[in-house]
């Protein structure tokens, strides 16, 4: 008996076989690594979507008039909590980067101390406000360096520089 063919066709079932397997890991990798890029797209923007209707949230309420500097301070609290900027930070500390997550964390501390300023009674636009507003500006413009960068995404030919009048909008900012 000739065992020349039947060794040939096993080796080239096995190759087969190998190749196949290789290619669907490969191909399983692939779509791993594109999920979870798709994972932290979302989170990046769930989180930078919170922080800016935060800001014009705090903004907002800082300028209203309240019954009284202790209805302020809760109002603004209350808004704090209740913005999901917790559970969005919790998700930036599960799933980013470290570099993502330092950078996220001081835009949250940037919000914090608006907020905390807001119900001490720091005025809207006097100079300690714009102070906040500009650290804030200056973290958020590095969290989103670090984001896109992580996400593969080129750097922006344009940016978008704050005038003196867009104090009045945090959203400018």
């Amino acid at each position: 008996m000739d065992w020349l063919p039947l060794l040939s066709t096993l080796a080239g079932a096995a190759i087969g076989i190998g190749a196949t397997l290789i290619a669907d890991r490969n191909r399983w990798k692939h779509e791993d690594v594109k999920e979870a890029l798709r994972l932290r797209l979302d989170i990046y923007t769930q989180y930078t979507t919170t922080v800016k209707a935060l800001g014009e949230t705090l903004r907002t309420l800082a300028g209203r008039e309240h019954p009284s500097d202790g209805e302020r301070a809760l109002a603004l609290r209350e808004a704090f909590r209740d913005s999901g900027i917790g559970t969005a930070s919790e998700r930036m500390w599960l799933i980013a980067p470290e570099p993502v997550v330092k950078a996220s964390n001081s835009v949250f501390h940037c919000l914090r101390h608006i907020c905390d300023g807001y119900a001490a009674g720091t005025a809207v636009s006097s100079p300690e406000d714009r102070a906040r507003w500009e650290a804030r500006g200056k973290a958020a413009a590095r969290m989103r360096k670090l984001m896109r960068e992580d996400l593969g995404v080129g750097p922006l030919a344009e940016r978008h520089r704050p005038l003196p009048d867009d104090y009045d909008d945090p959203a400018a900012q």
